[in-house]
């Protein structure tokens, strides 16, 4: 499992790349592993809003269907429509495909995120 430091992490495993007010979003390798083949993925129109912990969208593998939730809260500003057609694009580089830009809303929600360290942690305690 690859865990990379510069990014922050939710208890539902998903990433964040923090760009200035921007923040990247993608599902982790340990959640692309648990997973399995991603099949499909559903995901936001740009300028729909968020609240953290929000779901805004699915991703289904073989294995099953679950909820991607937002990291912070946020409008979508960029929506990664490649993934659409190509869902398995998140097996192959997850922390290189990315689903979502949210312009954030409240900085002070980067507080609720994971670091690196505390994110390998809870992925020790799910094993």
């Amino acid at each position: 499992m690859r865990v990379l430091q510069e990014l922050l992490y939710t208890k539902e495993h998903e990433w964040v790349k923090i760009e200035g007010r921007l923040a990247r979003v993608g599902i982790t390798d340990y959640a692309q592993s648990e997973l399995g083949d991603v099949v499909y993925l559903e995901l936001p129109e740009i300028d729909a809003e968020f609240n953290q912990g929000d779901p805004f969208g699915v991703v289904e593998s073989v294995k099953a269907a679950s909820d991607l939730y937002a990291p912070l809260t946020g409008k979508v500003v960029d929506v990664n429509d490649e993934l659409t057609n190509s869902p398995e694009a998140v097996n192959e580089d997850p922390y290189g495909s990315w689903m979502i830009v949210l312009e954030i809303s409240d900085e002070s929600e980067l507080n609720n995120l994971l670091s690196s360290k505390d994110y390998e942690e809870l992925c020790s305690e799910e094993d």
